[in-house]
């Protein structure tokens, strides 16, 4: 063969070669990749052309789908779209996915790894693919209750089960109706979607979990009480100062009680009592005293600056950063009621008053109990998981004891529940010069025998405004659902 020949030969069969490589690489490498395009016209008709699976509450379906007479096949429809929302999420030709529609998609499709033999099944019989359905943990009564408390403020509740770690509620307000996303009609789909891109409130964030973080206000007291008990120089019978005007180390500026009130005639209190009327210049005082290393490790073990899946993504919370000017003494004074650069998720704060219920151990927090084939056999069952130890038993025996006199004769009375012993704390937090406060809550009940532990926070005092406090706007809420799971 002449060299012309064989130079030829030679590019004809670098170009097989290269074709080869190609075809291989798309077929294997990028498969999923391709498959899951939302681009990809095929996927979305194979995802609506099969059974999804159905999203359950308490034995009745939240999130369905309808045989409907056009090329998709099925209509993903919403029962109480507004009230589940933000625990649902949506299902879209168009839009996507969210929270639990998103994290659970291969179990609602039937395409999950873990279903390999029942689609092998199907493949050899020809049946039809169909969805398996996911059973959540989220009690109605107190959804509702949640949902209907906050009414048109806005706001988050979160209530778990602090034995277990069952979600039990998770309202957002302003909330949105997912039908109008989930529409056949494209051009509908995406005009709904850009509204509520638009609105006022955004709609679409998920204030309980993700994106919003918020200064706790003093709610996070709890976490400088804890941090001070477990220290082991301290009890709630301990005196600590509590002028009625503290100047900030290394700063010109002074703290003041909430309304410029004194917290005790003596300048000095128990840390008890600090806790109970929420002591503003006391805990500063203290958290100086502590020092940022120590109200940081105390955070972290209640689970602040780390990642969490519930299974939909949940934002970190976060406590100044070491070795920053967030760190400052000034800036600790700050972070130890709760202000300067601390951050939360209405989540984080259930998580912590969770922990001090469940004797200083808290679970992982989860929303997906069971999923289901469509013959209704178990597939996957969730199981309790200890997620870590964040105070000692007799840390949480005591800070209870604490939180149940906040709630007998402290700044949360609004949270009393008749015939039950309720532990709780109340936060006013500020965070704008030019906005209200905050209003938090957080607790649980009933005390000796915990069933549940809520946080509730309603933005800028809602219906309020610059009059509000967690005790007068966010504990009533807080009420009202403790009160919905104990009768439930």
């Amino acid at each position: 063969m002449n060299v012309p020949l064989r130079r030829v030969a030679s590019i004809v069969l670098v170009m097989f070669v290269a074709l080869m490589v190609s075809t291989s690489y798309i077929q294997f490498v990028q498969a999923d990749q391709l498959n899951n395009d939302p681009r990809n016209v095929r996927t979305i008709y194979r995802e609506y052309g099969n059974f999804r699976g159905p999203i359950v509450v308490a034995g009745d379906a939240i999130a369905s789908s309808t045989p409907v007479d056009d090329p998709y096949g099925y209509q993903r429809e919403y029962s109480d779209g507004m009230l589940y929302g933000h625990v649902s999420g949506f299902f879209s030709i168009v839009n996507g996915m969210s929270e639990i529609e998103q994290t659970e998609n291969d179990f609602l499709n039937g395409q999950a790894d873990a279903l390999w033999l029942d689609r092998f099944g199907a493949m050899i019989t020809g049946k039809q693919p169909q969805g398996y359905s996911v059973e959540l943990t989220v009690d109605p009564d107190a959804q509702r209750a949640a949902y209907e408390a906050l009414g048109d403020q806005r706001g988050a509740v979160v209530a778990i089960e602090p034995a277990t770690g069952k979600i039990l509620a998770l309202v957002s307000t302003p909330s949105y109706d997912p039908n109008s996303l989930a529409t056949h009609d494209t051009g509908a789909a995406r005009e709904a979607y850009q509204e509520l891109l638009n609105a006022d409130g955004n709609p679409l964030s998920n204030r309980a979990i993700r994106g919003n973080t918020y200064p706790p206000g003093s709610t996070f007291k709890i976490v400088t009480a804890a941090a001070a008990i477990e220290s082991g120089d301290l009890t709630p019978e301990s005196v600590i100062p509590a002028p009625q005007q503290y100047q900030l180390p290394q700063s010109s500026s002074v703290m003041n009680n909430f309304g410029g009130i004194r917290c005790s005639p003596e300048g000095e209190q128990s840390l008890a009592d600090a806790l109970r009327i929420s002591c503003n210049t006391a805990f500063a005082e203290l958290g100086v005293e502590l020092g940022d290393e120590v109200l940081r490790d105390q955070a972290e073990e209640f689970g602040f600056d780390e990642g969490l899946q519930i299974p939909m993504p949940v934002t970190a919370s976060h406590f100044p950063t070491e070795g920053t000017e967030e760190s400052s003494p000034p800036r600790t004074a700050l972070a130890a009621i709760g202000q300067g650069d601390v951050r939360v998720t209405p989540l984080q704060v259930a998580m912590i008053s969770s922990a001090i219920a469940n004797g200083g151990v808290q679970m992982a927090p989860y929303t997906v109990q069971t999923v289901r084939s469509p013959d209704l056999d178990v597939v996957q069952e969730a199981s309790p998981r200890r997620l870590r130890t964040s105070v000692s038993p007799s840390t949480a025996s005591a800070l209870r004891d604490m939180m149940v006199g906040v709630v007998d004769n402290g700044t949360g009375t609004a949270a009393q529940i008749s015939g039950v012993k309720v532990a709780g704390k109340t936060g006013t937090a500020e965070h704008r010069s030019d906005a209200a406060p905050h209003a938090w809550f957080t607790g649980f009940a009933p005390a000796d025998d915990p069933q549940v532990a809520v946080a509730v926070i309603v933005e800028n005092g809602g219906d309020a405004g610059n009059e509000a406090t967690g005790g007068a706007v966010a504990a009533p809420i807080a009420k009202a659902v403790m009160e919905a799971v104990l009768n439930g």
